[in-house]
């Protein structure tokens, strides 16, 4: 009985309208009509962007290295170099600590440009990709739990509002890697608790901070690697590739391996000022209407 039931539903489904056709219509349908129109506007970038959720306690959790763990960047880099080549849409991407920015093109069409589908493809694919990739970058600790991310989109009408938004975030990755630099100095090698580090900073500026950091620990704040203080900038670029090839040659019985260069368009992870002019001067593209 149990066969003959699976049959018939089997049956059923074969008996659907093919691929290209218009499907059989129910009286449940109308249920589609409470779907509300996220429909984005036209001619404006897309940005969406993801931010850790709770990773304060994530990264306690899991032993990341104070101020900076390169494990954690470089991973959070990866999980954004696949979200862009699977969403080819996006133009660039900047990252730092727990967030990454993608922006789409002004003139995407992807999935009709609905909010939805942008944000979460975006966070779909960049959480996957963490936990999948997690073992290459953090092979002795082990993923305790699945992190979480959450997402915004913000749209920007012109060049001009897109180039301030990713160089408000920088200007947030310099402040932010600036405070923790020198407070983690103060935790680790001045001896100072975490409460006693944060009144010792409060009300400082920028040039108070670096010369606690001189003067007291002999670190030159500009010496720091730049994927800590200007973030990680993500844009396509042709590369060339040497591949092996096995061929044969005319007159020859045996295949005989060779070199090949062929170019390649790659996600290429950049460590650069992107708030003066020079950026956006050498890689024009970026920002091309045809883009």
């Amino acid at each position: 009985m149990l066969r003959c039931c699976r049959a018939a539903i089997a049956a059923g489904c074969a008996a659907r309208s093919p691929r290209g056709l218009a499907m059989a219509k129910s009286k449940f349908e109308y249920v589609r009509d409470f779907e509300a129109d996220d429909t984005v506007l036209p001619n404006c970038w897309i940005v969406v962007r993801l931010d850790g959720r709770n990773f304060h306690r994530f990264s306690e959790q899991h032993e990341f290295k104070k101020p900076n763990d390169d494990r954690a960047l470089q991973l959070m880099t990866k999980c954004a170099q696949t979200v862009m080549q699977e969403l080819e849409d996006i133009a660039i991407a900047y990252g730092q600590s727990d967030e990454y920015s993608f922006v789409f093109k002004k003139k995407s069409r992807w999935f009709k440009r609905r909010a939805s589908k942008f944000m979460t493809h975006v966070v779909s694919q960049f959480s996957s990709s963490y936990v999948f990739y997690w073992k290459d970058y953090f092979k002795d600790q082990q993923l305790l739990y699945p992190p979480g991310f959450d997402g915004r989109i913000v749209l920007y009408p012109s060049n001009q509002n897109l180039k301030d938004y990713l160089s408000w975030r920088q200007a947030d990755c310099h402040i932010n890697n600036l405070y923790n630099t020198v407070f983690w100095m103060l935790v680790q090698r001045g001896g100072l608790t975490p409460v006693q580090a944060q009144e010792r900073l409060r009300g400082t500026l920028a040039g108070d901070k670096n010369e606690i950091l001189f003067s007291e620990f002999n670190i030159n704040y500009n010496n720091e690697p730049q994927m800590y203080r200007k973030g990680t900038v993500l844009i396509w670029q042709k590369v060339n590739e040497v591949i092996t090839k096995k061929i044969k040659l005319p007159k020859e019985e045996e295949e005989k391996e060779v070199e090949v260069t062929r170019t390649k368009t790659k996600v290429v992870p950049l460590h650069c000022d992107i708030i003066g002019d020079q950026f956006w001067e050498e890689y024009p593209e970026i920002l091309a209407e045809d883009g």
